[in-house]
């Protein structure tokens, strides 16, 4: 049963509560627990993902909802002067952790402050460039060759390329230069195909062993052609827009539409341990759509043999019809977290309703935030979500407070949905590098 938007908003502060108790501080700076009962930073304290910089997200929600608490504006200001202090030693640059998750952190906090820091970003993305452009850490052997570079929205050029793009938003010098050089970057990396443009994860040359391919948004084609799409738009250039719908003219013929709706495999070829197809924002229908968002606000109508409008409602409906949020069988939505689970589900979703108005996925967005009320797990005045790996003799996970994957991430969709029903499609949405083309406004 659909519940009072009064009832997702205390789900979320209680939430937000909880999530409050696992921020620590290491002399100057703050950190975030991936799971309770940690005492020292984790391997990934600090970014967006699962760090303390991914509060600053359930912040900029909380900020349309009510105003911060004077302890609130202090971890607002704690996670500032913690990132800021980092970014001139900084050598890590992609969106989960790196330089380019600092970008969207300082500007969701910036509250009309002109973003301090992110000057200071841009710069050291600027000098950490080489002419492939920027270096993947975690690629070695025997996968491949130091200092690689990889092409992908999450972990890639096209990453630091949406950072780019999100900080020309906020004018910040050097900005709109980084976002060409970057563009440049992923553009020369294209495969022609019969069907179109593809980009490899890691291009070819840098491989010592061949690897599968993940199609979907985090790290394959469809967030490459969107960001080129959405950067054809920033930086004025229909090259870009044009590389990035043969990127998806070619994501689309890949792709299963045989019921009307529109999704690619998780991995190519399968791999032991996934699924053929998920629906999620990293590896499914959800993130996909973004692609489809981005032409559109690109003014692209033809992609193949339907409009983009039409590939974007044909992700939809694979969602719909997928069976998610219910949990079919063991290893089946396993997650209600943002990157791979329900509450990132709903927010692409959301988008969706408040750009079109179809009275249909607004209940589609319900049934997802129904889905979260249900599997809290409620601990005296307290909220947090465990998700399920079926593989392990225990399969309950421990609850995780950040961002991605964890109830920082479910608490900002529940403080969404519970102002959206309250306020219609006219309410107020936030912007973020991988989003903002797909809002209302």
């Amino acid at each position: 049963m659909p519940h009072e938007p009064a009832t997702y908003r205390d789900l979320a502060e209680r939430a937000w509560a909880w999530v409050q108790t696992q921020v620590h501080r290491d002399g100057e700076d703050l950190w975030l627990a991936e799971q309770p009962a940690q005492t020292e930073p984790g391997e990934y304290p600090y970014g967006m993902h699962s760090g303390i910089g991914g509060l600053a997200h359930l912040l900029t929600e909380i900020r349309l909802t009510r105003p911060w608490t004077d302890a609130e504006q202090h971890l607002a200001d704690g996670i500032v002067d913690t990132l800021t202090r980092r970014i001139g030693t900084a050598t890590e640059h992609d969106y989960f952790d790196g330089l380019t998750s600092t970008i969207g952190v300082l500007t969701a906090l910036d509250n009309g402050l002109g973003a301090p820091g992110v000057d200071a970003a841009v710069a050291r993305l600027g000098e950490l460039a080489t002419p492939d452009g920027w270096p993947a850490s975690f690629l070695e052997p025997p996968r491949a060759v130091p200092g690689g570079t990889c092409n992908d929205v999450t972990l890639g050029n096209a990453g630091v390329l949406i950072g780019a793009l999100w900080a020309t938003r906020y004018d910040v010098p050097g900005a709109a230069e980084l976002a060409h050089r970057a563009a440049d970057v992923v553009l020369a990396e294209r495969v022609e195909t019969a069907t179109g443009l593809d980009w490899a994860f890691v291009p070819a040359r840098f491989m010592l062993r061949e690897g599968g391919r993940m199609p979907n948004w985090s790290h394959g084609l469809a967030g490459i052609a969107g960001s080129l799409a959405a950067a054809g738009t920033v930086l004025g250039r229909p090259d870009l827009v044009e590389a990035g719908r043969r990127g998806a003219e070619h994501l689309v013929a890949e792709a299963d539409t045989s019921d009307g709706g529109m999704r690619l495999p998780h991995v190519v070829p399968d791999a032991e341990g996934f699924d053929h197809f998920t629906y999620t924002w990293c590896h499914g229908p959800a993130g996909t759509s973004l692609t489809f968002a981005a032409l559109q606000h690109a003014g692209v109508t033809d992609v193949g043999d339907r409009t983009a409008y039409d590939w974007e409602r044909a992700c939809l409906h694979s969602l719909k019809v997928s069976g998610i949020p219910a949990r079919r069988y063991p290893g089946f939505w396993d997650n209600d977290g943002r990157c791979c689970g329900t509450a990132g589900v709903g927010d692409v979703v959301l988008n969706i309703w408040q750009r079109h108005g179809i009275d249909d996925d607004l209940v589609f967005a319900t049934t997802l935030a129904d889905a979260i009320v249900d599997r809290a797990i409620r601990d005296g005045e307290h909220v947090y979500w465990r998700f399920v790996e079926h593989r392990n003799a225990d399969p309950l996970l421990p609850p995780g407070p950040g961002w991605m994957q964890g109830a920082a991430g479910i608490s900002a969709y529940l403080f969404r949905i519970a102002r959206v029903l309250e306020q219609g499609p006219a309410a107020q949405s936030v912007a973020r590098m991988d989003t903002w083309w797909a809002l209302s406004s």
